[in-house]
């Protein structure tokens, strides 16, 4: 993605975007970060300009419309009405942005190839026996390559033709300004945080991003065909803190502005010692309590703290309360015999989740991911779309709880 020149002059840094992070891998995927399958990916300014801009509108079957579908030079966006009618929308190139497109196909046209994410999963083999409702080609994000360096992004990307098909059973219309738009099957969805992505940070609404950007409220059903109202007063332009949902993965959108303010893992390594440097013990065992190392995140550790989750107590690991009546799922709690989910604390080490630089007290329910108290609050608060194609749309929350490593 850099050119010789910026890999010749380190000190010719090139200009950052921003990063698109994926919910749900903690730093890493379970078996690492390949090629342009990765946990998180950074959108840098390209060498040269990629972006397009719709220009040129064609109503087939025309001569025209058909060598734009044929020309595999030429973007376009095809509008399939019916069997003898499809609006055809050529795009031109825009040497003002640059285009970067996500979606699950590896094919070149794709930046960043995005995966199902299976909530609990370890490995990508729990991954491969669900059916994706990821589309091949999700979406397009714009930059524009001056400052501000605005981004904005547009459901569906174009395939190695250079190619956008709307079909018939797509929900698709004219604008009143004459213009075609449309959705995708099973959409993209955006929610923009409010106050920012700061301490101060409030979930803000999910709305639906069309194949030309506006911006709709959410259809009745993932993939219903009747869209939903247009908002006039919103705007596809991604903001510091953007999550937006592909039906299978929810991506963060990070500012590079936003990542500068934002601690780094030296940070995170440095709060994880400070922690155990204070040598806390379990309150049954005695035994002194450590963080493993950030490496081994994914490998449970003989030091390693437990927490009951329903009450927050914290103790290293033991059999106590394990009751065969409970099946194992459910312990009861030595401290104050309360009944609960028992399960090992582990310290976050996506450093683009924090909304600020706290120590980590506080833990998610039910994974037992351990970060500052503000952080957990906010993301505990983020209604999360979950359904597809026959499903009504709804909204998981997590949770959070507050760890007493000290009790």
């Amino acid at each position: 993605m850099f050119s010789p020149d910026q890999e010749n002059h380190p000190s010719k840094a090139p200009v950052k975007y921003g990063e698109l992070i994926v919910l749900g891998y903690n730093g890493s995927l379970p078996n690492g970060d390949r090629g342009r399958r990765k946990s998180r990916f950074a959108l840098f300014k390209r060498p040269k300009a990629n972006g397009v801009k719709p220009s040129t509108v064609h109503i087939a079957c025309t001569p025209q419309a058909a060598k734009a579908i044929s020309n595999k030079d030429q973007h376009s966006i095809s509008y399939t009405l019916s069997r003898a009618q499809t609006v055809v929308v050529e795009y031109t190139h825009d040497s003002n942005t640059d285009m970067f497109q996500i979606g699950r196909s590896t094919e070149s046209p794709i930046d960043f190839v995005v995966t199902d994410t299976v909530p609990g999963s370890q490995s990508n083999s729990d991954t491969q026996s669900v059916q994706s409702t990821i589309s091949r080609f999700a979406c397009r994000i714009i930059c524009e390559r001056n400052p501000p360096f605005t981004a904005r992004i547009y459901a569906a990307g174009f395939d190695s033709s250079k190619n956008i098909f709307l079909g018939e059973k797509a929900a698709k219309w004219k604008t009143s300004d004459g213009q075609m738009d449309g959705l995708t099957t099973n959409g993209v969805l955006v929610m923009h945080p409010r106050n920012g992505f700061t301490e101060d940070s409030k979930p803000g609404v999910w709305r639906e991003i069309s194949v030309c950007g506006n911006v709709f409220s959410l259809r009745e059903t993932r993939s219903a065909q009747q869209r939903g109202k247009m908002v006039e007063n919103e705007t596809n332009q991604l903001q510091d803190g953007s999550l937006i949902d592909l039906c299978g993965a929810t991506l963060l959108w990070r500012t590079a502005e936003g990542l500068a303010r934002t601690p780094t893992v030296k940070h995170l390594e440095a709060l994880r010692q400070e922690i155990n440097a204070a040598r806390p013990q379990c309150p049954v065992g005695f035994n002194t309590l450590a963080f493993p190392s950030m490496k081994r995140k994914d490998v449970v550790d003989e030091k390693q703290p437990w927490v009951y989750l329903n009450c927050g107590h914290v103790h290293g690991y033991h059999n106590w309360g394990n009751k065969e009546e409970r099946d194992g799922k459910d312990r009861e709690c030595p401290m104050c015999r309360s009944v609960g989910p028992y399960v090992p604390l582990w310290l976050g080490c996506e450093a683009g989740f924090y909304v600020d630089a706290g120590p980590p007290t506080h833990a998610f329910s039910p994974c037992g991911h351990v970060c500052s108290e503000k952080t957990t609050a906010y993301w505990s608060q983020i209604p999360l779309p979950h359904g597809a194609t026959s499903q009504k749309i709804s909204l998981h929350l997590s949770h959070a709880c507050e760890t007493d490593p000290w009790a």
